[in-house]
């Protein structure tokens, strides 16, 4: 393994974090394609699947640590909510984690490709009113949902390697009716536990690459907290379309190496 990969494991976590500090996702439906596809095609090294997945949760809990820190600062955490759903997403990803190594390669492709098209899905639900204005402590929630919502989410998420908020955030916003710039920012919150969760799994169960990790993990401290500054800064609509169209370009690809030989 050599330094110019890590350097650029390092500048793909950067950019990586930098999208997900801004849209309010910890990063992994974009990095798991950028660490899976893009060494490979640049021929400076390249990462199994598995060992993607692991570092993309080190790297997802690191951005969503940082992101929450600065929406935090901006009274756009939901602090309940982010408890109840970070508990429920911390269960259940540490579960899907452990049964990830069971899982094929192919079949986690899979798995992540569904989560992307579901979160395109409900996308198309419009947001609650008062998205651009609203504070995290005038924001009322059902336990129920905190609970249910997330939980399944954090199974998924933690067989993948994804921390879940690109499909928590849209279920956040359009299922339980959470003004957008408070669920960004709770979003993140929840994500940074989920993450820790399911990354313990990956150690638990030997799937971590230690230099890859601290590579991707470095480059994606600036790249948050430099997105997650920009993201207070934008029209929602902006960020629901940035959000939509990484998405969709991310499960395209993911799609076309499930179905492709």
């Amino acid at each position: 393994m050599t330094l110019a990969f890590l350097g650029e494991l390092a500048g793909l976590g950067f950019a990586g974090a930098f999208v997900a500090g801004l849209v309010g996702v910890g990063g992994a439906i974009l990095m798991i394609p950028l660490l899976y596809y893009v060494p490979p095609w640049i021929g400076l090294g390249q990462l199994a699947i598995k060992q993607v997945a692991a570092v993309t949760l080190g790297q997802v809990f690191a951005a969503s640590l940082m992101g929450a820190i600065v929406h935090g600062g901006a009274a756009l955490v939901h602090r309940p909510l982010a408890v109840a759903a970070g508990a429920a997403m911390a269960t259940t990803a540490l579960a899907g984690a452990l049964v990830s190594r069971l899982v094929p390669d192919r079949m986690l492709l899979g798995v992540l490709g569904t989560m992307g098209i579901a979160a395109l899905l409900l996308m198309l639900l419009p947001p609650p009113p008062g998205s651009e204005d609203a504070i995290a402590r005038d924001v009322r929630v059902q336990l129920g949902s905190a609970l249910v919502y997330p939980g399944a989410i954090g199974f998924l998420s933690g067989m993948v390697g994804a921390g879940g908020a690109f499909l928590l955030l849209p279920v956040l916003v359009g299922v339980m009716r959470v003004p957008a710039r408070v669920a960004i920012g709770t979003s993140l919150a929840i994500t940074l536990v989920s993450a820790f969760s399911g990354f313990v799994g990956k150690l638990l169960t030997g799937q971590v690459p230690l230099w890859p990790t601290v590579a991707v993990v470095a480059g994606s401290l600036g790249g948050a907290a430099m997105g997650a500054r920009m993201s207070r800064r934008t029209p929602v609509g902006v960020l629901r379309a940035v959000l939509a169209v990484t998405i969709a370009a991310a499960t395209l690809r993911i799609w076309a190496d499930v179905i492709l030989p």
